[in-house]
């Protein structure tokens, strides 16, 4: 049997994406082909706005599989409109690449959903995003958008969910069960591995700089300085636990001013600038136990939990944030305390800081089997599954007509 060619519609070059897109490359059966519809990203550097600066992650992007950039004409190009991505020549290129499928990553940008539309009925369409319930408000807010989100995916044949709250949403927008497939939120397991143990050595010797001693006992919050990833409510919990131990806060935003002055002069809270992919093995190990406090709204998943698991570390999770459900089990491997509770994070921060550091060690080990499981070869191997059976299917049923 031919590889199937398989389409891939995704904005721009993704840390995330492009080791899945690897993947799906070494599969048997799937030929995957990726069109990047954000075409100005081509160099490979954006403005994040969360970081406030330019950003060029520095680990492979485009290396093993095959894409091209879709000319975008859009007059205000960028992810954060719906008309910021506007591609006439995408649907041709598909076509003319000769797909037997097409996958979408996102429907809310124009491009995306013609794309949608266009296909269905002509080529299977699986579609993949990571939105939830966890941010739903009001009754009339919801019916509204429910009914949106209805339309939306009438224009797919199956939904790739990364995981169970995202399931849910799938359920709640009238996908049929039978049409929605776990592909799970995954990152490269192996880059965060430490066989040699030089990611380890590394962090103590940064420890050592920050003047954290081998065997005191810290917490790490590494992300973007937002509103929505809360890591104010972080400092003022562990401000008013009283346990000992350090605080490490690691990149930077619109928060770091109100962050600092409410750190003070203590030396047992430390700040750390932006940190590139490659160092992120090591800013891990910096501390025994990691924190995404998130209150929303959009932490659809955090795969910075993922990160942080296959380090070896514990973590203290927000339930707004999308993967705590399947990825936390309290009291094996980590905390999970509601959104916005300074006292349940205070006293999950204690629990952690008055803990045995042999017995953080075991949650963290526990942490990295449990996230072993959500990994890219098993991301690849479902979506490359659930191509070849549902195109197997509507192959089928077509002959029987």
């Amino acid at each position: 049997m031919k590889r199937l060619r398989l389409a891939i519609i995704s904005t721009h070059p993704i840390q995330y994406y492009a080791p899945l897109f690897s993947e799906l490359e070494r599969s048997r059966w799937i030929q995957p082909r990726v069109f990047f519809t954000w075409s100005q990203s081509v160099s490979g550097a954006v403005h994040d706005p969360g970081f406030g600066r330019e950003v060029r992650w520095d680990v492979p992007l485009l290396e093993g599989y095959e894409y091209e950039f879709v000319p975008n004409i859009a007059p205000r190009p960028g992810t954060e409109r719906f008309f910021g991505v506007r591609n006439p020549g995408l649907i041709h290129a598909i076509k003319r690449w000769n797909a037997d499928a097409v996958l979408v990553f996102g429907w809310n940008l124009a491009s995306h959903l013609q794309a949608m539309r266009y296909f269905k009925g002509r080529l299977p369409v699986f579609f993949r995003g990571d939105s939830t319930l966890l941010d739903a408000k009001g009754v009339c807010r919801s019916a509204a958008r429910r009914v949106l989100l209805r339309w939306v995916y009438r224009h797919i044949d199956v939904a790739l969910a990364v995981g169970s709250n995202n399931q849910d949403y799938f359920r709640w927008c009238g996908v049929p069960e039978q049409r929605i497939v776990v592909a799970p939120h995954a990152i490269d397991t192996g880059r965060f591995s430490d066989p040699h143990g030089r990611h380890q050595a590394r962090a103590a010797s940064w420890r050592a700089e920050l003047g954290i001693g081998p065997d005191a006992r810290a917490v790490l919050f590494a992300g973007k300085f937002l509103r929505k990833k809360d890591p104010l409510l972080l400092l003022q919990a562990y401000l008013e636990c009283g346990a000992p131990g350090h605080l490490i806060f690691v990149g930077n935003g619109p928060l770091e001013e109100s962050m600092r002055a409410c750190a003070g002069a203590r030396t047992n809270i430390h700040f750390l600038p932006f940190q590139n992919q490659q160092a992120m093995p090591a800013v891990y190990r910096l501390a025994e136990v990691f924190a995404l406090t998130s209150r929303g709204p959009g932490e659809t998943w955090g795969l910075a939990i993922n990160e942080a698991m296959a380090s070896g570390r514990a973590v203290m999770v927000s339930s707004k944030a999308g993967g705590a459900r399947d990825l936390v089990v309290p009291g094996q491997n980590g905390w999970l305390f509601q959104s916005g509770n300074r006292q349940q994070l205070a006293a999950a921060l204690q629990s952690a800081l008055m803990r045995d550091p042999r017995e953080l060690r075991r949650m963290g080990e526990a942490a990295q089997r449990h996230g072993a499981r959500w990994s890219i070869e098993a991301a690849a191997e479902s979506i490359a599954r659930a191509v070849i059976e549902f195109s197997l299917q509507k192959r089928h049923s077509h002959l029987l007509q």
